[in-house]
């Protein structure tokens, strides 16, 4: 951190003269962000923009944010709109839609005024309060139409004087509080959090540069909760280089976690081209340090997304969703190798692997919505998932999300390159799209995912088929024998179990109502019953709660049938039910049944995950 002889500390570095020229002679955009009313979740906010021509000029606010998938209406927050020249004089401005503002008949510079509401932090939105500004940029930030390839400046001003700044944005040369971007894309990908975070970091040297790493943590804990959690990180980071065999390219020579982990935030994690916003409502010690998941997943995308990326997100269009078929390569394999990097670190013992590995798996096999379609196609059905809402009703049953559904293509995909072919790993595979792709800043299509997966194992027609049958199709390998291959056992978890189904009940108000709806082919479904549906009596006995179904189900096994009376909307019908057997799956080592596993079979596994010996 770059040392600072007043109050404020700034996590961020000057800018190299390339890149902070950018944008030619162009003045810059400057952004003025009060934050005095921050106690009533208010900033005030001054855009200007100069150096223009006579054509009126739109500012806009955005609709969509990097990282995410769906429209957003960031604008709803956004009111007490003005306008002025250079003198402050006020000018006229037009509105034609809900997103944007425009001003015409004004001189060769325009300020618009406007104040922000904000009262929803995580990696999307923006919370301005006493305790921080937590700002994502699209959620906070108008621009105008035209001036994208623009410097831009923003400085921050009235905020509490305890407060530290965290964000991947250079410092203006002589400021402390005044920061740069090189144009409207960087800045749009810049979070910002202004508290009283805890500061670690730490220096790695990769390809003969040296890299600072940093870890803001703004929370209620203790330093050395701080400092148990900056550990687990540095093993994080330093297994996530063996993957990938460098540091990505961080532009400014640092990269920085900015996590909240306080009770007013909501959880969640966004990736960034040299930053990651971390989210908890938990503290450190209170969630056991499980926010180390999120860090690993997000520090990931460094290389897979950011820098190794799929075309359709590149340029990102703010005004829209920005949809791409790659996500389950994108987000599925970034939520793979998350866990291994906390596996192969040491972070994660092999029982909390397995049992992780065994949920994802779990979910995905017996998951409705693979039936009606493969990875590829859910990719594109993030504008209607990723944080999107809607008041109709959304047939939980038809999507399986691409984050889990790509995590176990990455597994499938890793387990049969090291059976079958000797050498090849999908680490080496991510290498390959890396030096092909990443490291040369060329995006990718699904179709050069393909290709490079043939390249790489010298195989296009094993590419071919498997794109075919597993990423536009919704075909699964078998996974028994490829988890035999590390000595590991794929079983049935509940067979013995009496089972209706997966949906929810809720039982307020004295009658047990079917919350969600059936999946096909479960006992349910196939007895004709569905969403608000309420349950009046099963096998003759009357059915209030929750606790009334279960202690009917453990009176009975899979293949039992049962009269149920029930109410649908208006109506009482009457049906018989089957009942199924638990479908649930898990992955167990051998040595935890009682088998041993051979030589070959541990040296599978540990060159895939490691080794808790060797730790």
């Amino acid at each position: 951190m770059r040392a600072m002889l007043t109050s404020v500390s700034v996590l961020a570095l000057f800018a190299t003269p390339a890149f902070a020229q950018a944008g030619g002679n162009n003045p810059p955009v400057e952004y003025t962000v009060d934050l005095s009313n921050r106690v009533h979740h208010e900033a005030k906010i001054t855009v200007t923009y100069s150096g223009l021509d006579s054509e009126p000029i739109t500012f806009r606010m955005s609709r969509s944010s990097p990282g995410r998938y769906a429209v957003h209406e960031f604008a709803k927050n956004v009111y007490s709109v003005s306008a002025a020249d250079a003198d402050g004089n006020p000018l006229s401005i037009t509105r034609t839609d809900p997103y944007s503002w425009t001003v015409a008949g004004h001189g060769d510079t325009v300020s618009l005024t406007y104040t922000l509401y904000a009262d929803h932090g995580d990696g999307t939105y923006s919370q301005v309060d006493p305790s921080h500004a937590h700002l994502n940029m699209p959620a906070t930030f108008m621009w105008a139409d035209g001036y994208d390839d623009r410097p831009l400046k923003v400085t921050f001003e009235d905020f509490d004087p305890s407060w530290k700044i965290a964000t991947q944005l250079p410092t203006a040369p002589g400021e402390t509080a005044t920061f740069t971007a090189p144009n409207l894309q960087y800045f749009m990908d810049s979070p910002t959090e202004l508290s009283n975070f805890m500061l670690r970091e730490w220096q790695v040297t990769s390809g003969g540069h040296n890299y600072t790493i940093r870890l803001a943590i703004h929370h209620l804990g203790t330093e050395e909760e701080a400092d148990r959690f900056a550990e687990m990180a540095k093993k994080v980071v330093a297994a996530q280089y063996e993957i990938w065999g460098e540091a990505a390219p961080y532009d400014y020579g640092v990269y920085t976690f900015i996590a909240d982990y306080v009770p007013w935030i909501d959880g969640d994690g966004m990736e960034h081209r040299n930053s990651t916003i971390i989210a908890m409502p938990r503290g450190l010690a209170q969630a056991n340090y499980a926010q180390i998941g999120t860090l690993s997943h997000e520090f990931f995308h460094s290389w897979n997304v950011e820098r190794l990326r799929p075309t359709e997100l590149e340029p990102f269009d703010f005004t829209k969703a920005n949809p791409t078929p790659s996500l389950w390569f994108a987000e599925g394999f970034t939520q793979y190798y998350g866990p291994v990097a906390l596996r192969r670190s040491g972070v994660w013992d092999m029982d909390q692997f397995i049992r992780n590995l065994g949920g994802t798996l779990n979910y995905v096999i017996n998951a409705p919505g693979r039936s009606y379609a493969g990875p590829a196609e859910m990719s594109l059905r993030a504008p209607f998932v990723d944080a999107a809402t809607a008041i109709d009703t959304v047939n939980p049953n038809i999507f399986t999300s691409y984050y889990p559904y790509g995590a176990v293509i990455a597994l499938a995909l890793d387990l049969e390159m090291r059976g079958k072919y000797p050498g090849k790993t999908l680490d080496g595979f991510m290498r390959h799209m890396w030096a092909e792709h990443g490291s040369v800043d060329r995006a990718y299509t699904i179709d050069d995912l393909q290709k490079g997966l043939g390249e790489y194992l010298g195989d296009a027609a094993f590419a071919d088929d498997f794109f075919a049958r597993s990423i536009h199709g919704n075909a699964l390998p078998d996974f028994t024998p490829l988890l035999a291959q590390a000595g590991l056992e794929l079983r049935r978890s509940g067979a013995d179990s009496a089972y209706i189904g997966n949906a929810q009940f809720d039982d307020d108000g004295g009658a047990l109502t079917i919350a969600s709806s059936p999946a096909p082919g479960t006992p349910l479904y196939d007895a004709g019953l569905d969403t608000s549906d309420v349950i009046l009596t099963i096998d003759g006995k009357a059915i209030t709660s929750k606790a009334d179904l279960g202690s009917i189900l453990r009176a009975h096994k899979p293949g039992d049938k049962l009269a149920i009376t029930y109410r649908e909307r208006d109506v009482e019908r009457e049906t018989v039910l089957t009942i199924g057997s638990d479908p649930s799956i898990e992955i167990i080592a051998y040595e935890k049944i009682g088998k041993t596993p051979t030589a070959e079979q541990l040296a599978f596994r540990n060159a895939w995950i490691g080794s808790d010996a060797a730790e």
